[in-house]
């Protein structure tokens, strides 16, 4: 197993997991699936700079070989923003849920009969 495989397949249970999670009803599930997605993008940006090993990650005079800084910068510049977007998407679904009384995404209170298993 190459490690290109395994960071693919890390970078598409991610999306799944975002996806699913982005379509269920209550918000919470929603965020969750929103940062799963911002943490797959994060990994496909990272990768995207090609995947070195014992290589300087600085361009110097004496240096021949370095990694590419670009996809770092970006990434890191991604977590900024995501972090900040989760914040303001926690604050706005709390005062929603304190405004509506209900963590749906439609903000209709469900039945809490109908999601208990019989």
């Amino acid at each position: 197993m190459t490690l290109e495989f395994l960071v693919a397949s890390a970078i598409g249970v991610l999306v799944a997991g975002g996806i699913y999670l982005s379509l269920r009803g209550r918000t919470f599930q929603v965020v969750l699936g929103l940062t799963l997605f911002s943490y797959a993008v994060n990994l496909f940006l990272f990768a995207s700079g090609r995947l070195v090993v014992n290589r300087a990650p600085i361009w110097s005079k004496t240096v021949t070989e370095y990694a590419d800084p670009l996809p770092q910068a970006l990434v890191l510049t991604a977590i900024v923003i995501t972090f900040g977007m989760t914040a303001l998407a926690v604050i706005l679904m709390l005062r929603s849920f304190l405004e509506t009384g209900s963590d749906q995404v439609d903000g209709v209170p469900c039945d809490d009969a109908e999601d208990e298993p019989s």
